[in-house]
């Protein structure tokens, strides 16, 4: 996937998503020659020892990896990348005493592509350990193929955030889709990003799952479609019928033991699978790892700036001012993007993503909000996004 290459436009649009297009691009064989480190390859998913990894020369594990997440099939399993299974265990025990107090304490827990309660999710699950167990919290984040795989992707200073996920007995699974930044977007919304943006995006973000429980296929492991994170309109796409007939039909699944660790390009498609079994309680702690050029180089207080232009704005529609100009002007003071948030305070339960700072103001503009009310709906929002 050229990062440079233009393509067809500089936008993608719903013409772009040819199926035909598609299934060329995704219906090919992972080469094991080409990836020498790895031990092989398993219906076109990498496979690597960890345990000689560690003896490899990092840099050369790194370039491998990072031609396989990106030109290749898009994902890696790292088998056994936690060899020492009582630091998951100690970390599993951390999650679900979490899980219970959560599940005690009531309350909708949202989930991104999935039914609320269909799962047992646990949001912002970094924090959480670090301030229950700080020593396991070490333990556990001391992981060197964790670092190592993160700093191929996304280079130094990277920023790892956390989420479990439960998947219980007769749990269903997750819809097909892609992965944040722009997965996380309505389809309307992200087509107004241009082809550029699309292809970037997936480079400021690295995926990863590693398993707190051996994960057999009837658990439901994360369903993947190898090679598909190369498809430059995939955003557009994943949401339309026959992609996820296509999606559907042709899955790879793989069976996962506690302690490895798979790693993916944000923008490959996959989903959380069904659990089938009767008995089985799939843990997975979920790996959002971020780029550290994702953020601005100043800070601003947007809430104050907000609250400042607003009765402007207010004014100024009432005189007739287009709603272009006005939100071109909500664009300059308030925030467009609604993470990073506090799931736990402000959880997707209605869409992928909770309503962002300019959302809201435009929403007082649209409904006629006193400056009284728009600063405590700020004011509200601002707590839930707090760390």
């Amino acid at each position: 996937m050229s990062l440079t290459a233009i393509g067809p436009g500089t936008w993608f649009g719903e013409q772009d998503c040819d199926l035909d297009a598609f299934r060329t691009l995704v219906d090919r064989r992972t080469d094991p020659g080409d990836y020498p480190l790895a031990e092989g390859v398993e219906q076109d998913v990498l496979l690597y020892d960890s345990d000689r990894l560690r003896a490899a020369d990092p840099r050369g594990v790194q370039s491998e990896w990072v031609r396989a997440l990106m030109d290749g099939p898009g994902i890696v399993v790292l088998k056994r990348a936690f060899p020492d299974l009582t630091v998951v265990d100690r970390a599993s025990a951390v999650f679900t005493a979490v899980i219970e107090q959560e599940r005690a304490a009531g309350g909708a827990r949202g989930d991104h592509f999935a039914r609320p309660g269909a799962n047992d999710r646990v949001w912002n699950a970094l924090d959480k350990m670090a301030v229950r167990d700080p020593e396991t919290f070490a333990d556990y984040y001391a992981n060197d193929m964790l670092a190592l795989v993160a700093e191929a992707w996304l280079g130094p200073g990277y920023q790892i955030t956390s989420q479990i996920n439960q998947v219980n007995p007769g749990g269903a699974a997750q819809s097909v889709h892609r992965d944040y930044h722009l997965g996380f977007l309505t389809q309307d919304r992200a087509a107004r990003y241009p082809a550029h943006v699309h292809r970037l995006s997936p480079v400021l973000t690295l995926q990863g799952a590693v398993a707190h429980c051996d994960m057999p296929v009837e658990s439901g492991p994360t369903l993947y479609l190898p090679h598909s994170q190369k498809f430059g309109p995939g955003y557009l796409a994943w949401r339309r019928p026959e992609f996820v007939a296509y999606f559907t039909e042709h899955h790879v699944q793989l069976p996962l033991e506690k302690g490895d660790a798979a790693f993916f390009n944000p923008a490959l498609f996959h989903a959380a699978g069904h659990n089938r079994s009767t008995d089985i309680r799939r843990m997975a702690n979920l790996l959002q790892i971020s780029s550290a050029f994702g953020r601005a180089m100043e800070t601003v207080d947007r809430e104050t700036v907000s609250n400042s232009v607003y009765p402007v704005l207010l004014r100024r529609r009432g005189e007739g001012a287009g709603e272009d100009w006005l939100r071109r002007v909500v664009a300059a003071c308030a925030e467009g993007y609604p993470f990073p948030t506090n799931l736990d305070l402000d959880p997707p339960v209605d869409g992928l993503a909770p309503p962002s700072q300019a959302d809201t103001v435009s929403r007082a503009l649209s409904q006629g909000w006193s400056p009284e009310r728009l600063a405590e709906e700020l004011r509200a929002g601002a707590e839930r996004r707090r760390i």
